[in-house]
């Protein structure tokens, strides 16, 4: 039997930065997946296989190896997850190093740690390859790591025991009594990889739609509204936690405007959650509800701008969008990383393409995604 599970990335919609000072922001996934599949051996081959097709790495352990460094792991399997003790990730690191890790995606190391970690704990010490690609890029602020964390729980979980799906279905499925338990496990997956994650982006990969979350409540909105997004790389790394600290030091200085400032992003989020959910009842009052969202959009990315987490090349790309009068704004940390633009219904795909011809000129990359998607999906192959 052979597994595959799938898992959407995310965005920030609004209220980034905000939410660190105990403002509400609103994420959603987006149709851009990670797939993680999942075919176990029999007995006697002795190897765990581990290939990371999009970033040409692949690794293989023997059975008897990992029995010595993680001998504590594997059984009983409990359905509520202990967190990975730091013991542990010492000896994660021992197995990880021996692979003979290249020096140039040492950044990626955390990741392979996070999937010996979740296989041993869920499965134990089965024979099995696992092969693991994306449509995300890395470190792009777009939850790449989550939405492998999240498709590598899932298909472990639907081959272990004491979870029961039907593997006679055909196709996609989504999760539902069993998702709470995949988000779960990735969450620790993610602490992994992170160290202190929120929660949010697993959440978000494993639920799907959109989440609105505040002082570390989070809320499922049902969003009605379709809505489609061109979504810009800049490919220019940024130091978040670097970012979340300028703009602390930012309201310390100035803390009646900064408070006001980060009430007003606030006051955003609420507004696209209300949007969102409402009916549009015809193509005008659609078109009138992306008209808002536009001009939320753009008024949420002068008040980014405003506490100081743009940067010279996510103004570029809004430059650009406005010659083609698109609506635009940083998503995620800033300093970098990647800009959303609304592409409303009206927008013909000619339109698109010269926006996204123009962009990469610059060097950007663009993906289109639909927003608001379906979370963590199983499907079961049953040609072997």
């Amino acid at each position: 039997m052979e597994v595959t599970a799938r898992a959407p990335g995310k965005i920030i919609l609004a209220g980034e930065h905000a939410v660190v000072h105990g403002c509400a922001a609103v994420a959603s996934s987006i149709d851009l997946y990670t797939s993680v599949s999942l075919r176990l051996r029999s007995e006697d081959e002795d190897t765990i296989k581990l290939l990371l097709n999009d970033i040409g790495l692949d690794f293989s352990w023997s059975i008897r190896r990992i029995k010595e460094v993680l001998s504590h792991l594997g059984s009983p399997f409990s359905l509520t997850p202990t967190p990975c003790s730091p013991e542990t990730v010492t000896s994660l690191a021992a197995l990880v190093e021996e692979q003979r890790f290249p020096e140039s995606k040492i950044g990626l190391a955390s990741g392979v740690y996070a999937f010996l970690w979740l296989y041993t704990s869920i499965l134990g010490f089965k024979p099995a390859t696992v092969v693991v690609s994306s449509e995300l890029p890395l470190g792009a602020g777009l939850g790449s790591s989550a939405a492998y964390c999240v498709a590598l729980s899932a298909a472990l979980l639907a081959l272990s025991a004491p979870v029961e799906l039907d593997k006679s279905q055909k196709g996609w499925f989504t999760l539902k009594a069993e998702a709470e338990l995949v988000n779960k496990w990735a969450f620790e997956g993610e602490k992994i990889i992170h160290g202190r994650p929120s929660g949010v982006d697993n959440s978000v990969s494993t639920f799907g739609n959109v989440i609105k979350f505040k002082s570390g409540v989070m809320t499922r909105i049902d969003s009605n509204m379709p809505l489609r997004m061109l979504i810009t790389n800049t490919k220019v790394g940024r130091d978040t936690k670097a970012l979340v600290a300028n703009v602390s030091a930012r309201k310390s200085r100035h803390p009646g405007v900064m408070c006001s400032v980060l009430n007003a992003i606030e006051a955003i989020s609420d507004e696209w959650c209300t949007i969102i959910q409402s009916n549009a009842v015809d193509d005008l009052c659609l078109s009138a509800n992306e008209e808002k969202l536009g001009e939320l959009m753009e008024m949420n990315q002068g008040l980014l701008f405003s506490i100081g987490v743009s940067h010279a090349s996510i103004e570029t790309i809004l430059q650009t969008t406005m010659k083609y009068k698109l609506a635009s704004k940083l998503t995620g940390a800033g300093g970098g990383g990647c800009v959303l633009t609304l592409l409303p219904t009206h927008v013909s795909g000619a339109v698109i393409d010269k926006l996204v011809e123009e962009l990469e000129s610059f060097g950007f990359q663009c993906f289109t995604a639909g927003i608001g998607g379906k979370g963590a999906q199983i499907s079961f192959d049953h040609s072997s």
